[in-house]
């Protein structure tokens, strides 16, 4: 089909106007190859000049050698001649053309790519004449077109104030790739000059026009391998998925799926009854570039210069997950970037050979520097003229239809009432263009594509991001597990704590009073600072565990080695591994809220837990731990029996060290290892406070009682440590035989 181009319903100017500015256009692409030819000229004068054998025959023969050098200099550095045009040539003379443009100096074969430019600025206003009588927008074009960069600034400045950043940009979007490659090809900046000429002649970009960063640098910034996971509506939500193939219900499946990474892939069974395929991609999300996602501003730059980018290497794995078979015929429909990397891959011979590729539709999408690899792809772009993004390839609405560099696709360039962008860049803008003032173009879009037109047999959403997301939990827990029997059913071990808070509060108790909780083991010395021994009460509150949720209070008291034990032994210790350290903590008393985690503590760890109602909760740095007897028949939990509750205060970061835990057994001491890693604060002045309930209900709880017995009712600790992201392993108990 034809190329075809769409005026809107809006009218801006007659046939008269549209006749003139076709003529301009014409006129400019004249214009435009006379300054490639210049140039040409002057490239092949440059070299003749810094020819080493053109010097070498000037050394020969000098009479007329030099003067042939001084010819060519006059004509590569004269007004009258080809401008200041030592740019063009190669090695030192390009270098002193460059500095030559710093510092102001032109060639004529730019201020001829300048006046082609001009006159398709002029082509747009002829059929726009509103932006002619902009004050703004002429004042801008005058201070573009006049190399007055300043000017331009201010110009563009008091548009965004008196227009606001939406209208400005849609009043600048008819001419943004003309006047860009008219500020490359006259500014100081000899970086960019190559962008202005593929601009002024239609070529494909490969750098930026406003500071001429190479795409290959650009494309840098959108890193990752790609990924692409299938997703599932949640419950029973219902995705609005159209269950009929057509032109407006692909693009009303990607308006749904948003701008968050999702793509759909359909089969569609034709009329004929064959079944096809079709990829439906949506385009970027507004803001600052996101690192999980390709749909940002620095993917779709990209996806315009690099072929190879995370969102069509997502694409192509979501292809492989889905299972479409060799041959198959494919379809592919995108909104914006969605529709840059579809034509990425549109464009991919080996892509197109293990696929069909029988149709691309692109709505709002510079495309117009990509070519299917397949000639017999039909090819259709829909975008409005006061889109700024489908101008992001260099061909706006002044290069209209005499500057494509595809006379073979179906093109519908239009304009409506609605200027403002990005509304007008929205996938609903475009969908209500289409419904309402678009009726033929929709049409023969609809028929191109009615080998695709019938019942939706199967739906697919995959979700893309830049990289696939490693295991929950790794490295830590990228570890074996082993299956252990215990009285509720098998652990396994080590056991991985996905998500958890921690809280360790560190007392100081007297020795007697400890060595009284360590009477079973008379031969486990505790740990001493001083003439006092270290005690931790620990709480945590595990919500992500292999062990299933459940939240524990746990006493411990700190000891040394089981077999050499010597002063100060602890503080030594923590710098050693979990693995060769020989101090750890007894583990004297431990409360749990689960049947599977009472079990695991017994009769993996060798700890004598109980059940009981724990509540642990540390935000904004405040810490409630509450113990409280298990709910009778109805569930609720009795009063309070202790209490460790209060403001943290101050911490410091602070390294987070693996843990030596001891329990006791029969005939054994076990001895286990907890690796953890997370963020961890050290408080040195916590005003926290642990309180004991009184009565004989407390005296009942294992680990009230043993706080009494060591004289911890009402105190405060030394020092807190706590882990608000708190994540660990821990392996079963070895035992020791002691």
């Amino acid at each position: 089909m034809a190329t075809h181009h769409h005026a809107g319903t809006a009218r801006h100017g007659d046939a008269g106007a549209a006749a003139t500015a076709r003529l301009l256009r014409e006129t400019a692409l004249e214009v435009s190859r006379s300054a490639r030819e210049i140039r040409g000229v002057a490239a092949r004068a440059g070299a003749v000049l810094g020819s080493p054998r053109f010097a070498r025959s000037a050394l020969r023969h000098p009479l007329t050698g030099v003067a042939a050098q001084w010819s060519l200099v006059r004509a590569l550095t004269s007004g009258a001649g080809l401008g200041f045009a030592l740019g063009a040539g190669d090695g030192v003379l390009r270098r002193m053309g460059q500095a030559g443009e710093v510092c102001g100096r032109e060639s004529l074969a730019n201020r001829v790519a300048v006046t082609s430019l001009r006159l398709r600025a002029a082509a747009v206003l002829a059929v726009h004449p509103e932006l002619g009588r902009d004050p703004g927008m002429r004042r801008l074009m005058d201070a573009v077109t006049g190399d007055r960069d300043v000017e331009a600034l201010r110009a563009l400045r008091a548009m965004l104030k008196d227009k606001g950043a939406e209208r400005a940009m849609s009043t600048v979007a008819p001419l943004f790739a003309e006047l860009s490659a008219i500020r490359a090809l006259l500014d100081e900046n000899p970086l960019n000059d190559e962008v202005g000429w593929q601009i002024a002649t239609g070529e494909a970009l490969h750098a930026d026009p406003w500071f001429g960063i190479s795409a290959r640098h650009l494309a840098a910034f959108d890193v990752g391998e790609g990924a692409a996971v299938p997703v599932e509506p949640a419950g029973d939500e219902r995705w609005p998925i159209a269950g009929e193939g057509s032109l407006m219900d692909f693009l009303r499946n990607i308006d749904f799926l948003g701008t968050d990474g999702r793509i759909l892939i359909q089969d569609v069974r034709g009329p004929d009854g064959v079944v096809r395929h079709v990829l439906q991609a949506p385009g970027m999300a507004p803001g600052k570039p996101r690192n999980d996602s390709p749909q940002d501003f620095v993917g779709a730059w990209s996806n315009l210069f690099d072929p190879e980018s995370p969102y069509t290497r997502g694409i192509l794995l979501a292809i492989d997950e889905y299972g479409l078979p060799a041959g198959a015929d494919l379809a592919l429909v995108g909104h914006s970037e969605g529709g840059i990397a579809l034509m990425n891959l549109a464009q991919n011979s080996a892509f197109c050979r293990r696929f069909r590729v029988t149709h691309v539709v692109a709505v709002g999408s510079p495309i117009d520097n990509k070519k299917p690899a397949d000639a017999r792809t039909w090819v259709a772009s829909v975008t409005n003229q006061h889109d700024l993004v489908p101008t992001l390839d260099g061909r706006g609405a002044g290069s209209g239809s005499v500057f494509t560099p595809h006379p073979d696709w179906y093109e519908v360039d239009y304009v409506d009432s609605s200027h403002e962008f990005p509304l007008c860049h929205s996938l609903g803008k475009y969908l209500g263009n289409l419904e309402d003032d678009l009726a033929d173009a929709r049409r023969d879009i609809d028929e191109a594509l009615a080998p695709y037109r019938g019942p939706v047999v199967r739906s697919q959403v995959y979700q893309l991001k830049d990289r696939a997301n490693p295991p929950q939990g790794y490295p830590l827990m990228a570890v074996p597990v082993t299956p252990v029997a215990t009285s509720v059913g098998p652990v396994e071990v080590p056991v991985r704590y996905y998500d958890s808070s921690a809280v360790v509060a560190v007392f100081a108790v007297e020795a007697d009073r400890a060595a009284g909780l360590l009477s079973e083991t008379s031969w486990m010395s505790p740990s001493r600072v001083g003439r006092r021994v270290l005690v931790a009460l620990s709480a945590y509150e595990h919500r992500c565990v292999s062990l299933g949720p459940y939240n524990e209070l746990s006493l411990a008291v700190l000891v040394n080695d089981l077999w050499r034990p010597r002063a100060h032994d602890v503080l030594r210790e923590l710098l050693r591994r979990a693995d060769t350290r020989r101090t750890g903590r007894q583990v004297t008393a431990v409360a749990v809220t689960t049947a599977e985690a009472e079990a695991a503590a017994r009769e993996v760890w060798g700890q004598p837990a109980t059940r009981a109602s724990v509540d642990v909760r540390l935000a904004a740095n405040r810490l409630h731990a509450v113990l409280a007897p298990e709910g009778g028949p109805d569930g609720v939990p009795g009063g309070p029996l202790l209490a460790l509750t209060g403001d943290l205060g101050p911490y410091a970061p602070a390294p987070h060290l693996d843990s030596v835990l001891y329990g006791r057994t029969a005939d054994a001491t076990l001895r286990s290892m907890v690796h953890c890693e997370g963020r961890q604060r050290f408080h040195a002045a916590p005003r926290v406070r642990l309180r004991c309930a009184p009565g004989a209900a407390a005296v009942e709880e294992p680990l009230v009682r043993q706080v009494r017995a060591l004289g911890l009712d009402g105190a405060r600790p030394l020092c807190v440590l706590s882990a608000p992201e708190y994540r660990a392993r821990r392996g079963a108990g070895a035992p020791l035989p002691r």
